[in-house]
Formats: C-alpha cells, sequence, structure tokens
C-alpha cells in the first residue's frame, strides 16, 4: 500500500470519485507514476490548514507481451 498527503482539494476530489466508482487512480511520487484502486481518503485533523492522507493499492503491473513476438524467418536467404 502507498499513502501520501496532499492538501489540494481538486485531488482529494479526483481520489473520492475513483474511490466511489471502483476505478484506479494514478498519482506521481518522487518521479515514480503510481497506478491503483483507492482504499481511504482520511481528513487529517490535527493540522491547520487542511490535508488529507490518501491511501493506493497499486495494481500488479501487466504483461507487456500481450501479442505474440515477431516471426523470426528461418529461410531469410529465401528473400534475398
Amino acid at each position: 500500500m502507498f499513502t501520501f498527503e496532499t492538501a489540494d482539494r481538486k485531488e482529494v476530489r479526483r481520489f473520492r470519485i475513483a474511490q466511489f466508482n471502483g476505478r484506479t487512480a494514478t498519482v506521481w511520487s518522487e518521479g515514480t507514476m503510481i497506478t491503483g484502486h483507492v482504499r481511504s481518503v482520511l481528513e487529517t485533523k490535527s493540522t491547520a490548514p487542511q490535508k488529507w492522507a490518501i491511501t493506493i493499492v497499486p495494481n500488479a503491473p501487466k504483461a507487456d507481451s500481450l501479442r505474440p513476438a515477431p516471426a523470426v524467418h528461418a529461410f531469410a536467404e529465401d528473400y534475398r
């Protein structure tokens, strides 16, 4: 799980909508893109400017090779 804090209301709204609809959300953290389902959006009451703690459960990386590998011509000399 990945947890981070934000004070951006628009971002919080986007994550709440994604959580409600069961969609994935994407966030950049230290140059790394994290995509997953939002588990919780909690307001941190102890801070003076409003902040929210958002928890995301990352998705497993997809296999890149969904297409078959390119055909290797066993008889390449026939094409010359």
